[in-house]
């Protein structure tokens, strides 16, 4: 995070081809590049959910990657939204 940068948190709900195409492990990858904190997870209608905070530059990165995926995936629409950290998290893991 760069300094003087205010921590956010955003939601996001990636929908489209985005399960069984290592999305999740990759998210966390990029997340942990990125210096972010949260959770993603598969949902049962076929999305991935994540929930990060840190340096709102950082979290916008983290949701242009999500607009691509990793190869494999197919990314059809990816919600966002912002909302107040919360500094809950240690480190960015997959929830199951």
């Amino acid at each position: 995070m760069e300094s003087g940068e205010e921590k956010a948190r955003a939601y996001l709900k990636i929908e489209g081809r985005v399960q069984g195409v290592f999305f999740r492990a990759s998210t966390v990858e990029q997340a942990n590049h990125f210096g972010l904190t949260g959770w993603v997870r598969n949902c049962r209608d076929g999305s991935v959910e994540v929930v990060a905070e840190g340096g709102r530059k950082a979290l916008e990165a983290l949701a242009r990657w999500c607009r691509k995926g990793p190869p494999g995936a197919e990314v059809a629409d990816v919600q966002l939204q912002w909302e107040q950290p919360r500094g809950e998290f240690a480190d960015f893991r997959v929830r199951r």
